[in-house]
């Protein structure tokens, strides 16, 4: 194999890892989101159908635990938050790693994919400013 054979193969193979690298983020955000709204649904289904009183039976592992309702809620928001920030962390280095994939390719970087929403903190200092 001559020299160039050799660059263009070990650029061929560098797209290629770029290019799994981002596939394996995205698989990653699916699945923690996949999980975060089953925990929502498990919060809804506490809020609504049960009595403060009650124990809910949890699963750790592969063992059932009787948990206070509330305990268990509490467990389950902070889950929650925990999956809320890998996500949005994944969700970064996923922007990141497309726009060096695309500079590889030797694409133009993508126009506006830095944006990010609003923070309720920020939405509600809009609205009251907005009131004014």
């Amino acid at each position: 194999m001559d020299g160039e054979s050799k660059r263009v193969l070990e650029y061929l193979t560098e797209v290629e890892v770029a290019a799994e690298d981002v596939l394996t983020t995205k698989q990653q955000i699916v699945d923690l989101d996949t999980k975060r709204n089953r925990n929502r649904e498990a919060l809804n289904s506490l809020k609504n159908e049960m009595s403060d009183s009650e124990k809910v039976k949890v699963c750790f592992g592969n063992v059932f635990i009787k948990f206070p309702k509330l305990k268990t809620m509490e467990m389950i928001q902070k889950d929650q938050e925990q999956l809320d920030m890998e996500i949005n962390d994944l969700r970064k280095g996923l922007k990141a790693k497309v726009n060096h994939l695309n500079e590889m390719q030797g694409k133009p970087e993508l126009r506006g994919y830095n944006l990010s929403p609003l923070s309720s903190d920020e939405i509600k200092a809009i609205n009251g400013l907005l009131k004014k």
